[in-house]
């Protein structure tokens, strides 16, 4: 067994990320990033844009890494089950309307801040504030 590599994308519109709640596991009804895992012979930024085409319909331009996370769940005895590492990108919304697949639950518009009151996977406050410094320096 060895970590899966997935990307994941701060989508920013009009000075609002777009968070969403997973329907199913991993992260079950957490608020997160959209995103998944990246595909053999695919790049990360492929990969960015073709998990949220998938995962919400929408277009989006990746314009910088924005840090990393791992996820590693165990089991009841600490026997590893799944380990992500996952690579956050700072992203700009090109075109389209969210429109979820069976993989999210629900999505919003928030501004950086509105973040503070939801149940979110682990540092994710942490990679919108670095997506958000990534953005402003691309311009």
């Amino acid at each position: 067994m060895r970590p899966y590599l997935a990307v994941s994308a701060a989508i920013f519109r009009e000075g609002r990320i777009l968070i969403v709640r997973r329907a199913r596991p991993p992260a079950h009804g957490l608020y997160t990033l959209p995103g998944g895992g990246v595909e053999l012979g695919e790049t990360l930024e492929e990969a960015v844009m073709r998990e949220v085409r998938e995962e919400t319909a929408l277009e989006v331009r990746p314009v910088a890494l924005a840090g990393y996370r791992q996820a590693i769940a165990r089991d009841a005895k600490g026997t590893v089950e799944r380990h992500f590492v996952i690579l956050p990108f700072a992203a700009r919304w090109i075109s389209g309307e969210v429109s979820l697949n069976e993989e999210l639950a629900e999505a919003h518009w928030l501004l950086p801040d509105d973040l503070a009151g939801l149940t979110t996977t682990e540092g994710l406050a942490q990679i919108v504030a670095s997506a958000v410094e990534r953005l402003h320096a691309a311009g």
